[in-house]
């Protein structure tokens, strides 16, 4: 029995607590909040023992083996030393961290502790995604030629919320466009070179971007995400023998078209439960009982490759862009 402590009580931490709760061999043994009364309320909810009102009780609770970071962005590179240096197992929430500086210092940590630790990227362990990264590992796209994948939608503009104050790593590149950004890493590998363009709020915000990675062999990935528009959420990759099309929301499709030569389209379709987050929390139950302290499906290089690149993507967005309208600063 794998017992987890959930580090946060928000709507992701409920969500994944859930999965938690409901995988034969897993159970929630505590929740860990800094509000004492949310941890004992998702505490009874996921029928948790015990609840606690700091992330530091929470890590050093004897019966918990593994923790779910599921704080803001500025929270996790804390959270996940305090657990680490109680040697408890860390599954933290994408983006691992606010900037590859503190990814670096995660995995820094991690691996010399000996810990293991993985950034939780559900989108890697959704089968129809997993499919197509075989399809293109074993040449079913012949040469893949270019991947195109968005995800935005219009949020309200609230200073105080995380998705916009810039204190909470708020801004679509960092919450958003890590997916259409990690798909094409997960396909392609890391590009060798990006232009990223789009706006700020009047806080300095990115409340949109326009990313394209490049490849030298001539291959390219045509990626969107947005805070004041709604995008498609869907994904093609094109192949020169097979294009695949991942239905909306693509990092956690239940729908996938593949398109050959035949002209016949064939169609892939997964159950509502299998989304990924099931996924991941396996793969966190089956490297520690296999002794990893990195995972393979989602491993650290890859994790500090994609921070290295959102930096790179926000740096060119705050250079070139101008503020948006509709977007004000906080009063």
């Amino acid at each position: 029995m794998l017992s987890w402590g959930i580090a946060a009580t928000g709507g992701i931490a409920r969500t994944v607590g859930r999965v938690i709760a409901a995988e034969p061999g897993m159970r929630v043994a505590a929740v860990g909040s800094r509000d004492a009364g949310r941890a004992g309320a998702l505490a009874a909810e996921l029928d948790a023992p015990r609840a606690y009102g700091s992330y530091a009780e929470l890590v050093l609770d004897p019966e918990v083996e593994a923790v779910y970071v599921a704080t803001p962005h500025s929270l996790h590179l804390q959270v996940a030393e305090l657990a680490i240096a109680a040697g408890k197992a860390v599954l933290c929430e994408k983006p691992l961290a606010l900037t590859a500086t503190e990814a670096e210092r995660m995995v820094k940590l991690a691996r010399e502790a000996g810990v293991f630790l993985m950034e939780a990227m559900w989108m890697r362990f959704n089968p129809l995604v997993r499919r197509v990264r075989a399809l293109v590992r074993d040449g079913g796209f012949g040469e893949v030629r270019s991947v195109a994948a968005s995800f935005g939608f219009p949020a309200p503009y609230d200073p105080a919320h995380r998705l916009w104050d810039p204190a909470l790593g708020g801004g679509a590149l960092l919450d958003l466009g890590i997916y259409p950004m990690g798909l094409a890493q997960f396909l392609l590998g890391e590009p060798d070179a990006m232009t990223a363009t789009g706006s700020l709020s009047a806080d300095g915000v990115d409340a949109e971007a326009g990313l394209l990675l490049s490849w030298n062999d001539g291959a390219r990935a045509l990626l969107d995400t947005s805070l004041l528009s709604p995008l498609s959420n869907a994904a093609t990759v094109t192949g020169t023998t097979l294009r695949a099309e991942l239905t909306s929301p693509f990092f956690a499709t239940r729908r996938l078209v593949l398109h050959g030569p035949s002209g016949e389209p064939e169609e892939h379709v997964i159950g509502e439960a299998d989304n990924g987050y099931a996924g991941e929390i396996r793969e966190v139950r089956d490297a520690l009982a296999e002794g990893r302290a990195e995972s393979e499906i989602m491993p650290l290089d890859d994790t500090i490759a994609m921070a290295r690149l959102l930096d790179r993507a926000r740096e060119q967005v705050t250079r070139f862009a101008a503020p948006p309208s509709g977007v004000p600063a906080r009063e």
